[in-house]
């Protein structure tokens, strides 16, 4: 393939998503390496590391190098990038060389944490890194007009990160960033469980019980399910069963917070686009924006319509690669 490739890397703390123009969405896979503790070598990425998250012996080490939605371990994550640029050269059907690489980055991220990201992204073989902040991009790939000027607000809850921002004439005006989110919902799980049950359950457990039974604060009719786990009395694999009202009650402190970002964004933002809010509402995306209820419960207690991305798990990296034509409209995008 002839002439610059251009690419957009949305670099999730649960997953690594990249976007190629002509092509869509070509690589999704986990933000997971598995390294060998002893030489330091990688022995997988993605997928087939995250197969091996809690099942690994003891010279085995299955890590997430991303944190709260920045880097957390430099050296594995440029090792990380490199192996998954090269899948996704596989997939796409062409050798991604000196690509040029829009990536997205948490807008509460200092400036050390955006450099990282930068120097991680180079070292993997980019020729240019453009810089873009998340909830512009989540924006942008939920199909927001973002040049126009009127108030866009996107929630974009993610693995890390909330993003809560209010996107006007290709800018922020208004934005706050929450480190907690869908992975401090697995965390409150496995310490609900912990407590009520005296049962150790896996972050992979914890995943599967919040997507089948977790609820925001709604009404709902209830629903059980078997979770497996460790005694920690007895030291020996037990099952309990689980009710969707008792997972309710335990995610509930943490979405209360994710509210309370959205309010503060919605208090801070000018008077003039707080009506262009109350007509068009908010548009959610990222993976907490697939928890049951959290769009009627959001619109309840905000009282302005909530809408769900068109595809809420793809959003920030569909909007990474779209901003290369409107990178000249953004200016918060370094370079």
């Amino acid at each position: 393939m002839l002439g610059q490739v251009e690419i957009g890397i949305d670099l999730g703390t649960a997953n690594l998503l990249v976007y190629c123009k002509d092509k869509g969405i070509i690589l999704n896979e986990p933000s997971v390496v598995a390294i060998d503790a002893n030489t330091k070598k990688v022995l997988a990425v993605g997928t087939d590391a995250k197969e091996m998250i809690g099942k690994t012996p003891g010279r085995i080490v299955a890590v997430r190098p991303m944190k709260d939605g920045v880097i957390a371990d430099f050296d594995v994550t440029s090792q990380m990038l490199k192996e998954l640029m090269k899948k996704a050269g596989k997939v796409a059907g062409f050798s991604i060389r000196k690509p040029t690489v829009v990536v997205c980055t948490p807008s509460g991220a200092t400036s050390v944490e955006r450099r990282a990201i930068q120097d991680a992204i180079k070292s993997s073989g980019a020729k240019t890194v453009h810089l873009i902040e998340e909830p512009v991009a989540a924006a942008i790939g939920a199909d927001l007009p973002v040049d126009e000027p009127i108030a866009n607000l996107i929630v974009d809850i993610g693995g890390g990160t909330t993003e809560v921002a209010i996107i006007s004439y290709g800018g922020v005006v208004s934005c706050n960033s929450l480190r907690l989110a869908g992975d401090k919902l697995d965390e409150d799980i496995i310490q609900y469980i912990r407590k009520e049950y005296n049962l150790l359950i896996g972050e992979r457990t914890a995943e599967n019980v919040k997507m089948e039974i977790g609820y925001a604060p709604i009404e709902h009719p209830e629903i059980k399910m078997d979770v497996r786990g460790r005694d920690l009395v007895t030291g020996l694999p037990k099952t309990v069963i689980v009710s969707s009202y008792e997972i309710q009650l335990a995610l509930r402190e943490s979405l209360l917070a994710i509210l309370e970002t959205i309010r503060v964004t919605l208090e801070s933002s000018p008077p003039e686009l707080s009506g262009d809010i109350v007509d068009r509402g908010v548009v959610i995306s990222g993976g907490g924006s697939l928890l049951n209820g959290i769009q009627e419960w959001l619109s309840q207690v905000i009282i302005v319509p909530v809408h769900l991305a068109p595809n809420p798990l793809e959003s920030v990296a569909i909007g990474t690669g779209r901003s290369l034509h409107v990178l000249k409209k953004l200016q918060k995008v370094t370079s």
